[in-house]
């Protein structure tokens, strides 16, 4: 299922590319972003694992360039202050969910505790799965960007990512990983599972920001 999945999308951005579908030169102002639609469920795309980990034996490792690096038990994470915020969920095969309530740790208030050093610009995820992706430092101090834990006042489903993911809802959703393991900041870009198949690193919806300009030198 998983290799199925990623040569299909593999083949999308091949298309995409040829087709010259780059980036807008100017940002919609939009709520919907271009070449989005409503969904009218919460589709589930991922790479076809769903890791049952135990909530006794799940840890977050958060290290790299960072004075402060943090190893999260369960326990520990869900001490830390809770917020809730509602926000849209754009996910780049055009479908998009609007008011999503998530529950979770801001992640603003982890980088006070981390204190990145200065020449830390990136960040790598990876996944209980396998997967991996990345973004900008920036990125987490959007106000609805959460290392989230529940989905609407329940706790976030194993589909979804459980026990804990990433939310980062003014990129496309590949950037918000499931079932996160470990988070690195680094003082190079290191680029995600997607993002060696031809996906933006960039990744703003609202600049049809979703492939890379060029296709990677290894994209099949």
């Amino acid at each position: 299922m998983a290799a199925d999945f990623t040569q299909r999308k593999e083949a999308w951005a091949r298309k995409m590319q040829e087709r010259g579908a780059h980036r807008l030169a100017e940002r919609s102002t939009d709520r919907l972003p271009p070449g989005q639609h409503l969904a009218s469920g919460f589709p589930v795309l991922d790479l076809g694992i769903h890791p049952k980990v135990k909530l006794e034996e799940w840890k977050l490792e958060i290290a790299g360039e960072v004075e402060v690096p943090l190893t999260l038990s369960w326990a520990e994470l869900v001490e830390m202050q809770q917020d809730q915020r509602t926000s849209d969920f754009h996910c780049v095969t055009t479908w998009s969910k609007y008011d999503c309530a998530w529950s979770g740790v801001p992640l603003v208030d982890l980088l006070d505790r981390l204190r990145p050093h200065e020449g830390a610009q990136y960040v790598f995820y990876t996944s209980y799965d396998g997967y991996t992706t990345n973004t900008l430092v920036e990125d987490w101090t959007h106000a609805d960007a959460l290392l989230a834990t529940h989905f609407e006042g329940k706790p976030i489903t194993l589909e979804h990512g459980a026990p804990a993911r990433i939310v980062i809802p003014h990129l496309y959703a590949w950037k918000s990983a499931k079932f996160v393991r470990k988070i690195e900041f680094l003082s190079a870009e290191q680029l995600g599972y997607w993002e060696k198949r031809g996906y933006s690193n960039t990744a703003d919806p609202w600049l049809n920001d979703r492939f890379a300009e060029t296709a990677r030198s290894y994209l099949p």
